[in-house]
């Protein structure tokens, strides 16, 4: 099903790759985003929808002195959030937080509560601890992946631990998951295949051999089931107990998939973007035929749903950039190159009650 967007627009001033769903403000939907312009100073977004859903709105923006490869927001504190930034060649990645007065200031300006330091490779990422109030995050550079313990009263992140095993030369890391199932277990992405780590032993468990995989998201509500998104092939579905072939295939992308999210509250809901300057919003259930009837959202026992519900298209750039709402989950925000963001509802695409 193809359409257009009615989505509410806002245009950030530079270009940009990465937002993220506010998860810790439970008043409001709200996202983060920051832009990547190698020339002008950079800038930090924080988005508000009004109450009505009609208007999309700053609440606060904040000058950032590099580039914003990769944005996080902290799932417990809505002032606090992530960077991986670039300066031409070298790479960081720090945690920042937003000034409590921020609407009362002139020019608020963040605060570094903690660099993330002693990477020596390219950094990608930056992963915050999937469920509930701790103080762990996962950085993730092409040869190694690191876990810290951050302590914002101190302004310190300390490493608790670093990979024992390099990736290897032909294999770079490109960026990862944390397992909302299993806070051991963490998915990283590289040039070809999915490589799983157990963060106990900081080594590899575990892979999925396969070319070009850009992203990854974990189904937040069944477990072992992972989201990919790859150059040429689109969107696959597997289920990490049989790791050898996908359970699903989503083929609607006519150029590369480079960003994937997995629906936080109801079952099979995907949306994927890429350089077709499209983002798909798609059903694909793997619930199991007896559980069909308690557990799915869209309920047709007798026949097989088209997986693609929508294409929005009304971008000109390639997306890079996708998060859900939290708040309210059936609102998602996309994030073109250009610096577009778009917030879309998707309830037309809900089953009736």
């Amino acid at each position: 099903m193809q359409g257009g967007s009615t989505g509410i627009g806002y245009g950030l001033k530079y270009q940009a790759r990465c937002i993220s769903d506010v998860k810790a403000d439970t008043d409001h939907t709200s996202f983060i985003t920051g832009t990547l312009s190698l020339r002008e100073e950079n800038e930090v977004h924080l988005l508000r929808l009004s109450a009505g859903g009609t208007e999309l709105i700053c609440e606060g923006l904040f000058s950032h002195p590099e580039e914003i490869w990769n944005l996080s927001s902290c799932p417990f504190d809505q002032r606090v959030f992530s960077t991986v930034f670039s300066s031409g060649e070298s790479f960081g990645a720090a945690v920042w937080q937003i000034p409590e007065l921020y609407g009362q200031l002139n020019s608020p300006q963040l605060e570094r509560i903690a660099s993330l330091d002693g990477h020596v490779g390219k950094l990608n990422c930056v992963l915050w601890w999937p469920s509930g109030r701790n103080d762990k995050l996962i950085s993730i550079d092409q040869e190694n992946i690191f876990l810290w313990s951050l302590d914002c009263s101190r302004q310190a992140a300390q490493v608790e631990v670093q990979s024992k095993e390099s990736a290897g030369m032909l294999h770079y890391l490109s960026g990862g998951a944390w397992d909302p199932h299993d806070v051991n277990a963490v998915a990283a992405t590289c040039e070809s295949s999915v490589q799983f780590w157990d963060l106990r032993a900081m080594k590899k468990t575990n892979s999925i051999e396969r070319g070009h995989v850009r992203n990854v998201d974990y189904d937040t509500r069944k477990k072992h089931i992972l989201v990919t998104a790859e150059d040429e092939s689109g969107i696959h579905i597997w289920d990490l107990r049989m790791p050898k072939v996908p359970i699903k295939e989503l083929r609607g992308h006519s150029h590369w998939a480079w960003a994937v999210a997995c629906n936080p509250e109801y079952d099979g809901l995907i949306l994927s973007g890429g350089t077709d300057s499209t983002v798909n919003l798609w059903y694909a259930s793997t619930t199991t035929s007896d559980e069909l009837t308690s557990e799915s959202v869209f309920k047709s026992p007798t026949q097989e749903l088209d997986p693609l519900l929508n294409s929005f298209s009304d971008y000109d750039d390639s997306v890079y950039g996708l998060a859900w709402s939290s708040e309210e989950p059936w609102i998602f925000a996309s994030l073109s190159y250009d610096g577009r963001v778009v917030v879309e509802s998707i309830k037309a695409y809900l089953p009736k009650k």
